[in-house]
């Protein structure tokens, strides 16, 4: 399966135009992960943005005598968002829970493809914000059964 292929099943990019995924495919790679490889580390800039597209990585909020996982992202889920923003760190560390394979997109290429091409960066933002509420919830039941909420 080629990239741009890759891209137009994805379910972050499905349904953006073919002049759109063309753009993204110029500047995706495919990568892939180990159990236990630490993809993002928390506290560092936040240079690439990834979309899953085999086995699964976990966002993580860590300490320096725990991690405790906020969500499992599996694939057709994007983790990496804080490298849309200018001078932005990793809020969460992010570690393969088993052999993955992702498309990493180089966060300062995707944002200058955003300016250039207001109608994807509407759509590219969009569908970032929508991961952001994402997390925020996962963190928000997290904390809430770290509590003895139930949720």
């Amino acid at each position: 399966m080629t990239l741009d292929q890759i891209l137009h099943d994805h379910a972050f990019t499905r349904g953006l135009g073919d002049a759109q995924l063309a753009t993204l495919t110029l500047m995706a790679s495919e990568v892939t992960f180990e159990e236990n490889d630490v993809v993002l580390v928390d506290g560092e800039r936040s240079r690439n943005f990834f979309l899953v597209l085999a086995g699964s990585v976990s966002v993580e909020l860590r300490t320096a005598t725990y991690a405790v996982e906020v969500q499992a992202l599996g694939p057709g889920q994007v983790f990496g968002w804080s490298a849309l923003l200018d001078d932005h760190d990793t809020l969460f560390q992010v570690r393969a829970r088993e052999h993955t394979t992702a498309l990493r997109l180089d966060g300062a290429d995707l944002k200058a493809a955003c300016h250039r091409d207001t109608l994807l960066g509407t759509e590219i933002l969009g569908r970032a914000l929508a991961v952001v509420a994402g997390r925020v919830r996962a963190t928000e039941i997290r904390f809430a059964e770290m509590c003895g909420v139930r949720v």
